[in-house]
């Protein structure tokens, strides 16, 4: 049988065709040169790598070299072949070698022949809804005959609820227990500093699945004690509570330890047999066959070019202290204790990411370019492919709804509602002029008056587009906001 080369993303059974199949694994070095990716990003991947070479054993060559090509020289003469990788710069590379055969991707649940067929059949409209219900369907997936279960295909109206005073009442998630090989992970990180490597964020356990093994007890973990509390306060926000009910999956996910496909049988099962609720379970599948695998084909369906999409002309740089993860500058409770959970854990879930961190870059007008390059290397799940149309489309909306209805843009009301961040904060959320002046509530109006032009056109903002010309003080705020700049809030 020939040699499967697995990428550190390619780290599942679901990658081999069978059980002994050789395997080559290549760690290289020249991947941390490239970027400065969070320690624990770093720590991570290479834990991950490191397992699997372990687990596999006199089954796989295990190369550790600076390069990719450096490491196919140790192996050249044996064909290869390699399912089809997750940026366009590793797609680009092993469709040059010789002798290595690029199979179709896998770890995804819809394959790219129907996502072209769906989207080009869409004329231009893509919205993930259309394209979730569609899966829905093709899969089997919450489906009674052609009704969606329960008779609705979304349940998003009954998942957004303010977190509970009380918190969320959970049990932990399961943590790993680093072993030997992350003790030369952490070795090999702290030498390749002091040779100059740089990397971002804090040092720290690790947190994440780095073996399948650790990602199953994880999501058995999540199924039974985690998902009936998970769909209602998916959109919540605490400042002592980083996890919530979140599953924790996206970094195993993302490393392929687990099949997607296997996680929402699971979460479809614990809904047929009464032990998570429906909306728990819609809205956790929904993530995986819905917004993963549409954010995952469409980093290939638009193509090199979207990168570099800037509808709005955001064209500020993103400032060192949002680069820098410097959380301790910050007064704003929110982005200081958001931004110290990307420091501290390479990690926050989806809301603290689009309303908090992505909401704040798109009404200050930084690059969007930049904050897909931030994303991608400061979150332990970050990926090019994930990170791209989440946020060129969604976040930022630099791509003028190709494919999503409106700019994520919010005040400090919405921040306030979602979480408990203002409470203590020296800034006061319904304020939008002055030295208490919530910086997300005076930025939100700034934003739309900056972007009227370009917005006027999206009914979904029509309400708050004409509230913006009642607003008597938007001169001020906006003299305000122009002074106020991209310091640190």
């Amino acid at each position: 049988m020939i040699r499967r080369w697995l990428f550190a993303d390619q780290l599942g059974p679901h990658f081999l065709d069978a059980p002994r199949q050789p395997v080559l694994l290549v760690e290289s070095k020249a991947v941390f040169r490239r970027r400065a990716f969070h320690r624990q990003k770093a720590h991570l991947v290479l834990s991950a790598l490191r397992h699997r070479a372990a687990e596999l054993g006199d089954q796989a060559i295990f190369l550790r070299t600076e390069t990719y090509s450096e490491a196919l020289r140790k192996v050249s003469g044996e064909p290869l072949d390699v399912c089809h990788p997750t940026s366009r710069r590793a797609r680009s590379f092993v469709q040059s070698l010789d002798g290595v055969t690029v199979l179709p991707p896998r770890g995804f649940t819809t394959s790219p022949s129907e996502f072209v067929t769906w989207a080009d059949g869409r004329h231009g409209r893509l919205r993930m809804e259309d394209f979730y219900r569609d899966a829905r369907r093709r899969l089997d997936v919450l489906m009674d005959g052609d009704t969606p279960a329960g008779g609705k295909w979304n349940l998003d109206a009954e998942n957004r609820q303010p977190p509970p005073s009380s918190g969320v009442e959970v049990p932990a998630p399961p943590m790993p227990v680093e072993d030997e090989i992350d003790e030369g992970v952490r070795a090999d990180l702290d030498r390749w500093e002091r040779e100059g490597i740089r990397f971002v964020g804090r040092d720290g356990p690790r947190l994440f699945p780095a073996t399948r093994r650790e990602a199953l007890a994880r999501l058995r973990h999540f199924v039974e004690h985690r998902l009936p509390a998970f769909g209602p306060y998916e959109d919540a926000m605490l400042a002592e509570d980083p996890w919530m009910a979140h599953s924790l999956l996206s970094a195993p996910l993302n490393l392929g330890l687990i099949d997607p496909l296997d996680a929402v049988h699971r979460a479809e099962a614990a809904y047929r047999s009464g032990s998570a609720p429906l909306s728990s379970a819609e809205g956790f599948i929904r993530q995986l066959i819905g917004w993963r695998d549409y954010i995952w084909h469409l980093y290939w369906y638009f193509g090199s070019g979207y990168t570099a999409a800037d509808g709005l002309r955001a064209t500020r740089a993103v400032p060192s202290w949002f680069r820098d993860l410097d959380a301790d500058a910050l007064e704003a409770r929110c982005l200081s204790d958001v931004l110290a959970g990307v420091r501290d854990r390479g990690w926050v879930h989806h809301i603290p990411r689009l309303m908090v961190l992505g909401n704040y870059a798109l009404q200050r007008g930084w690059r969007p370019a930049e904050i897909v390059d931030w994303f991608h290397r400061s979150f332990v799940d970050g990926y090019e492919w994930v990170m791209t149309a989440n946020v060129i489309g969604m976040s930022q909306y630099a791509d003028l709804g190709a494919m999503t209805t409106k700019p994520y843009a919010a005040g400090g009301a919405y921040i306030n509602r979602m979480s408990d961040y203002c409470r203590g904060c020296r800034y006061d959320p319904r304020s939008r002029l002055g030295v208490n002046a919530c910086p997300y509530t005076a930025g939100y109006w700034s934003f739309l008056d900056r972007n009227r032009g370009r917005l006027l056109g999206n009914a979904r903002i029509g309400q708050a587009m004409r509230q913006l010309d009642r607003l008597e003080d938007l001169g001020a705020v906006r003299d305000q906001e122009r002074e106020r700049g991209d310091a640190a809030p």
